[in-house]
């Protein structure tokens, strides 16, 4: 069982994580904006999806003869 101090670290070791990744998180929403404006700067308002390529046709196996 742990102790109740080693708990505490614990939780005191969670609480500075999870400061850290809020703080990236909020850094990457501010990138976000700021390269969604920089599109519509640029006058492309929708970015057009990449036409996706034909399957190729399947081969037909050839039974051998025995």
């Amino acid at each position: 069982m742990a102790t109740a101090k080693q708990i505490q670290l614990r939780i005191k070791q969670t609480k500075k994580t999870l400061v850290k990744l809020n703080k990236e998180l909020a850094a990457a929403k501010k990138q976000l904006k700021a390269l969604e404006a920089q599109l519509k700067k640029a006058g492309k308002g929708a970015v057009k999806p990449k036409a996706k390529k034909k399957a190729a046709p399947k081969k037909k196996v050839s039974k051998k003869k025995r």
